[in-house]
């Protein structure tokens, strides 16, 4: 069977492998991926950058799925059933992986397959989400309008947001933040954030703000510029292992609260997530701007780390799937 291997920097090549077997150990699945999307935190693995300590192993990177269950030896599934699967460490780049059961949850039948897989990075959103306060009648700034950022100017409009500002280098992303619900938004290669926040904020400046940008271009700086005092700063873009020179003290004087969030729950967020979804009370499909077959997986990755154009997700079908 076929798995993707990055053998040098921004260079990804289809390798053949054995076919996974089921351990002894009871409670696992064969899972087959059907329709994949790339994510920004697959592309230190592609570029092999400094946050990549070695070379990337056989099957990194890809971790948001949806596909079938072929083979079973726990309880908790059947051969054939349909499932959104999260790898350990974003090894999912394979044309069938093992996994414990638990790493499942079942793909509602009201949710087309080639949208299931937004279910995954949907549930991240809704995991930190809940870390905050009432968002209702709350001024929040998005620093990243990528793929999540346009996921949290969503739910942020559906939670009760009064302004939903969200920032960007690309134009193009904010073309769509507004469609995604955004109230406002900055380009931040043109004006000045700070001063256009200030200005949309009547220099209150936000009372929350998201940072999603992460990895080595982090804006932890920025965030606590834009935050009011007593203001909470959400970090989700995913940092490198350390960083240097935060403005401490001035989070330190505005007493603003840093608020983390990592890995959601297989028993809550990521099903209601799924829920969500299949009930229309977001829409996640407009989000994927382009499709590839997996025979394509180079040019796949190279689109989305070029982040041209009209590029916000980027999907990738696997051989099994089927549209029929």
């Amino acid at each position: 069977m076929l798995a993707g291997q990055i053998t040098e920097s921004c260079k990804i090549e289809l390798v053949d492998i054995p076919e996974p077997q089921l351990p002894d150990a009871p409670g696992h699945i064969v899972f087959q991926p059907e329709v994949t999307c790339l994510c920004g935190s697959d592309l230190p693995f592609f570029e092999l950058n400094a946050e990549v300590k070695h070379s990337a192993a056989v099957g990194q990177s890809l971790h948001e799925m949806v596909g079938t269950i072929v083979a079973t030896n726990g309880t908790r599934w059947n051969v054939g059933d349909k499932v959104m699967a999260v790898p350990f460490d974003q090894t999912g780049l394979f044309e069938r992986y093992v996994l414990p059961e638990d790493r499942a949850v079942a793909v509602d039948p009201r949710v087309p397959m080639e949208v299931g897989m937004l279910v995954q990075p949907l549930g991240t959103v809704i995991c930190a989400l809940k870390k905050l306060p009432l968002l209702i009648d709350q001024d929040v700034v998005m620093i990243g309008q990528g793929p999540m950022g346009q996921l949290f100017t969503s739910m942020l409009r559906n939670l009760g947001a009064r302004k939903i500002i969200g920032i960007d280098l690309l134009q193009s992303r904010l073309d769509f933040s507004k469609r995604m619900g955004a109230t406002h938004t900055i380009c931040n290669a043109v004006d000045d954030p700070v001063e256009a926040v200030r200005e949309l904020t009547d220099g209150r400046m936000a009372d929350i703000v998201i940072e999603l940008v992460g990895h080595t271009h982090h804006q932890i700086n920025l965030s606590i510029e834009l935050c009011r005092s007593h203001g909470k700063v959400l970090s989700f873009g995913v940092p490198p292992q350390t960083i240097d020179n935060i403005k401490w003290a001035e989070l330190f004087w505005k007493n603003i609260s840093i608020i983390t969030s990592v890995n959601p729950t297989f028993e809550r967020d990521w099903p209601l997530a799924m829920q969500w979804v299949a009930e229309g009370r977001i829409d996640v499909a407009p989000m994927v701007t382009q499709r590839f077959p997996l025979a394509e997986l180079q040019q796949a990755f190279e689109t989305f780390h070029r982040r041209e154009g009209t590029v916000i997700k980027v999907a990738v079908d696997f051989p099994a799937y089927t549209n029929a």
